[in-house]
């Protein structure tokens, strides 16, 4: 992004700052085996976006955070296929006992938090989650997860359009190319979150 790019995004007014407000929640976002591996969905940054996201997941719980995983799961025999699996149909092969569907060990769901299956790249879209997140009074959601333009993109867009306030964790994000992953960043920030690496994020959210 040049300089006058950035410059034409000011002068026309994005790019304010997003007030962060208590309650947080933390949303993690696709962080399964085939995403942790190059040969099926995965490369670029994701593997640090993982290692990262370790200890952001720990501190979300000693914090007492409400925390959501998502997974894309699709039914075995493939009846829910959509308009997402004819441009990736190797989507389909994520069925809910999997290896590849499955999320990373070290980031294994504890016991209260959330996990939701979908099988679009929104984790709201036909989802328990928007209200799940309600209920527990989540003003800000933190954002970790892959990839950063797809399923992270499309999530935080929903978050924002449905009143949470998305904080994406720029280091707890990850995509298989590092192109779509600053731009993305980049348009995140100027439009529908605030983003910030995990030990800002961290420091910003402990003052609230």
């Amino acid at each position: 992004m040049s300089s006058n790019d950035v410059q034409t995004y000011s002068r026309q007014g994005f790019g304010a700052s997003l007030e962060l407000k208590a309650p947080v929640g933390l949303l993690i976002i696709d962080l399964v085996n085939g995403f942790a591996d190059p040969a099926v969905f995965g490369g670029g940054n994701i593997p640090d976006a993982i290692k990262n996201t370790v200890p952001l997941l720990e501190e979300a719980r000693k914090r007492g955070w409400p925390v959501a995983h998502t997974r894309i799961v699709f039914a075995d025999d493939g009846a829910d296929h959509n308009i997402f699996t004819l441009k990736v149909p190797s989507m389909l092969n994520l069925k809910e006992h999997d290896h590849n569907s499955a999320i990373v060990p070290e980031l294994t769901p504890a016991p209260g938090e959330l996990v939701v299956r979908k099988t679009v790249p929104s984790a709201f879209f036909g989802t328990s989650l928007a209200a799940w997140l309600t209920h527990r009074g989540v003003q800000t959601l933190v954002v970790a997860g892959a990839v950063t333009s797809g399923c992270v993109r499309a999530s935080v867009v929903d978050a924002m359009q449905l009143g949470f306030r998305p904080l994406v964790v720029s280091d707890c994000v990850g995509d298989r190319a590092q192109g779509p992953h600053d731009a993305n960043l980049f348009d995140m920030e100027q439009k529908y979150a605030a983003v910030m690496t995990r030990d800002e994020a961290l420091k910003a959210l402990a003052s609230l």
